[in-house]
């Protein structure tokens, strides 16, 4: 059994900090459950262009508003708590948080990650093998 407390992870190597979020992973490739599971703050005001093009994601959100645009599309769906996504595409996306507060997201991704990984100039996470090859 894995038990971990958020309020204490956060103060570990499981927290990454990069430019419009903050991520604490609770889960990682390491722990053996074959995904990955993350608590997200993505920053008051915010907008990420991200394209997970080697991972799968599922995201629900906890606190907060914004607002997701599939890239392929042009859709704009609007994030609440009790709202759930799912990348079951790789879709390339754009995240937004509203200006009055940060969004916290539940995030599980499959294949796992490894612990530090943030996105690339692609908006993408490398594959694990290519994490392999310049580790």
């Amino acid at each position: 059994m894995i038990v971990r407390d958020l309020s204490i992870e956060n103060n570990t190597e499981r927290r990454v900090d990069s430019d419009g979020w903050t991520s604490v992973r609770l889960l990682l490739k390491n722990d053996g459950m074959g995904f990955s599971f993350h608590i997200t703050t993505i920053h008051a005001g915010a907008e990420l262009h991200m394209h997970y093009k080697n991972h799968f994601e599922s995201v629900y959100c906890m606190e907060g508003t914004g607002s997701i645009t599939d890239l392929a599309t042009g859709e704009t769906h609007q994030i609440r708590p009790g709202v759930m996504y799912a990348l079951n595409n790789h879709d390339k996306h754009i995240l937004r948080a509203d200006a009055g507060g940060p969004m916290i997201m539940a995030c599980v991704f499959n294949p796992p990650v490894t612990g530090k990984e943030v996105h690339g100039p692609d908006g993408a996470y490398a594959a694990d093998t290519e994490l392999e090859q310049t580790a």
